[in-house]
């Protein structure tokens, strides 16, 4: 159930299908697929979708799981997603030409405590 809800995010069923296939999806494509999976699936789960990705290894998979949850990253804003596809080949963000497209907040509905760790960056931002 948890991957079907990933799906409902257009740029996540394209991470998802890529993974499937084996395909490398690069370095920030695997950070963006986990700072937002995370929030969908265990951790199990994480690391066996990120072991899919050819240049991925078992290691680097639950190095990478531990460290997004370490540091309770939230999933990245569109424009964010944006420049790091920018710095590698594979193409994160499916329609980038789309200014709806990739905006995994409007895709998706997450944890409470994402939105409320969002509101309180802002309201000490504000301080």
């Amino acid at each position: 159930m948890a991957v079907e809800e990933l799906r409902k995010s257009p740029m996540m069923a394209h991470l998802l299908d890529a993974l499937d296939e084996g395909q490398d999806i690069g370095h920030y494509g695997r950070l963006t697929f986990a700072m937002i999976a995370r929030h969908f699936l265990s951790e199990t789960e994480l690391v066996q979708y990120l072991q899919k990705d050819v240049d991925f290894s078992e290691a680097e998979a639950k190095a990478l799981s531990q460290q997004v949850q370490g540091k309770d990253y939230n999933p990245p804003k569109r424009d964010r997603i944006l420049a790091w596809q920018n710095l590698q080949e594979f193409p994160i963000c499916p329609n980038a030409q789309d200014p709806d497209s990739c905006n995994i907040y409007r895709e998706l509905h997450f944890p409470d405590h994402v939105y409320e760790t969002i509101t309180e960056y802002y309201e000490q931002k504000a301080n």
